[in-house]
């Protein structure tokens, strides 16, 4: 500690990146480098406020010397290191493993940065071939370790299988889940520590289920949503969000974001509260909050039906003082 009380300076790791030199701090990651240098780098499972876990691999980049490729989010930087970001080598690994995602899993609730990262990668999901027949209800969740059945060569494997709406909250639909763990992740250890959900199976049929595949009621879960705000594909979702996608009816142009302090108890939490005709469709909090990092309770997550569905200029209403 400095005498002012404030940390001494980090050191500095001097390495270089598509051939231009850098300088970090000592322990920062190769994703944190990029983004400092303003590298774009796709990124599915990584999320600030959850350790890596090394899973999707589309942020993978060249360490010259390196026999493998390496994940740019969890590789720390060493000195003189000397990284390609987007080499032939690096740009086929992303080209097939979007290309395995897209052929298996509905990426269209995914960010809008999926489509432009197939597209900068050439990935044509479609050269599996269609999609085999959707799993029946339960078919996944009951499928053992070594028992899957390979593909007949004509059809690509799809995790398609019916919606699961057990509770009134949120709805897991397992067709759009890409294995991210991120869920997992903000049940247990790195948030809510509930840990209700887990990955089971192997391989292919590996998929996320709760202890013993129950239902979410007789399961551990407490509704705190934290696994909904982290899905980057739309696997899991507000039961309101989904069934105005479904019908057709979501529009974000007619939405807005209020900004505001969770009602319920004095830990403080900021909610941002998005509306669509006078109805309360999502609930988040800001990943930068230092209260929250992100993370909800079920009351300030899905406790908000109470609002009045007053109009959205009157004094009060659920339109007021909106961030845009």
């Amino acid at each position: 500690m400095t005498a002012a009380g404030s940390t001494w300076p980090r050191r500095q790791v001097e390495l270089s990146l598509d051939g231009e030199t850098v300088r970090v701090n000592e322990g920062a990651t190769i994703l944190e480098a990029c983004a400092a240098a303003g590298i774009d780098i796709p990124t599915l499972c990584y999320l600030e406020t959850l350790a890596p876990v090394n899973v999707c691999r589309v942020c993978v980049v060249e360490v010259v010397g390196a026999r493998t490729l390496v994940p740019a989010c969890s590789r720390k930087v060493e000195p003189a290191m000397e990284v390609l970001t987007d080499s032939e080598r690096v740009r086929t690994s992303r080209r097939m493993v979007l290309e395995l995602l897209g052929s298996s899993v509905d990426l269209s609730y995914a960010a809008p940065e999926v489509t432009e990262w197939i597209d900068r990668y050439g990935a044509d999901p479609s050269r599996h071939g269609p999609p085999m027949r959707p799993s029946l209800a339960g078919e996944r969740d009951s499928a053992r370790a070594g028992h899957h059945h390979p593909s007949d060569g004509t059809t690509a494997a799809t995790v398609a299988q019916p919606v699961k709406r057990d509770n009134a909250q949120y709805v897991r639909d397992y067709s759009r889940c890409i294995l991210c763990y991120k869920c997992v992740e903000a049940c247990g250890a790195e948030a809510q520590n509930t840990f209700a959900i887990a990955v089971a199976g192997r391989g292919f049929e590996a998929r996320i289920s709760t202890e013993f595949d129950v239902g979410l009621p007789d399961s551990a879960c407490v509704y705190c949503g934290n696994c909904v705000a982290v899905c980057p594909t739309g696997a899991l979702m507000f039961t309101a969000e989904h069934d105005l996608r479904a019908s057709g009816e979501w529009d974000e142009s007619r939405q807005h974001v209020t900004r505001t302090v969770c009602p319920y108890c004095g830990v403080g939490c900021n909610l941002e509260v998005r509306v669509q005709d006078n109805r309360v469709v999502r609930v988040t909090s800001p990943l930068d909050h230092d209260v929250t990092s992100g993370n909800l309770c079920v009351k300030g997550r899905f406790g908000l039906d109470f609002v009045s569905a007053t109009g959205e200029d009157e004094p009060g209403g659920i339109g007021a003082n909106r961030a845009e």
